[in-house]
């Protein structure tokens, strides 16, 4: 690992649970629309509803909002209360209102590789909240830059990359998910570790296993310091 100069942390359900507070809202919008539809009929409709849109929103809480009032208005043919969409944008507001529960070991390993190496985090979501869960988080002293990132595709990283002024093999990238923290950054020559979360978004999920020479997974983050040690 002595070629690497920047280590990257996805944040939600990396650095802090984020998937599980998305779980249970979705369940309190199946309860508020079950007598139109079964639980897995809504959780399907407003899965794909949700996937439509991100081109239109992007990733996050403001897009996750409006998929839940389409999808109450396409499952209820239009017939949905004022009062159920009211309810709808308060399951939002409750999310951005969820207390930040740092995963374990992450504070410790942030300062064992703090000040040996650049370190960033590259996530993808709103803005506005991705700064505000980094701040009450209390880790961004640890931190280099903060990238919040439309998606994570090749290109992404790869524009990423160029702004922090290093080549592709000297960026190692930390995250849960195999589609988006791990796929694309191995793809243009840098070094993934997948770390999983016991709740994975269905968007991010892959049916392959991954096998490359710049890949890693551990069952804890803290694990991932083996690979620095010196």
């Amino acid at each position: 690992m002595k070629n690497i100069k920047v280590i990257a942390f996805d944040a939600d359900d990396t650095l802090f649970i984020n998937e599980t507070y998305f779980a249970e809202t979705e369940e309190k919008f199946c309860s508020l629309m079950s007598d139109y539809l079964s639980h897995q009929g809504i959780s399907k409709e407003l899965f794909k509803i949700e996937i439509d849109n991100l081109k239109l929103y992007g990733y996050g809480i403001k897009g996750y909002i409006l998929s839940m009032i389409e999808a109450a208005m396409k499952i209820s043919n239009n017939t949905i209360s004022i009062e159920a969409i009211e309810r709808i944008i308060q399951y939002g507001k409750e999310l951005t209102e969820k207390p930040i529960v740092l995963l374990e070991g992450v504070e410790e390993t942030l300062q064992a590789l703090h000040g040996k190496y650049k370190l960033v985090v590259a996530t993808k979501g709103d803005l506005l909240d991705q700064r505000r869960k980094l701040h009450n988080s209390g880790l961004g002293k640890y931190f280099h830059h903060i990238e919040v990132m439309s998606d994570k595709q090749e290109i992404d990283y790869s524009d990423l990359i160029k702004r922090l002024e290093i080549q592709p093999e000297e960026f190692f990238m930390i995250g849960n998910s195999l589609k988006s923290d791990v796929l694309p950054v191995l793809a243009i020559g840098g070094h993934a570790v997948h770390i999983p979360f016991h709740t994975t978004w269905a968007h991010e999920k892959i049916d392959h296993k991954v096998e490359h020479e710049n890949f890693s997974s551990f069952e804890k983050i803290t694990d991932v310091l083996i690979r620095f040690k010196k």
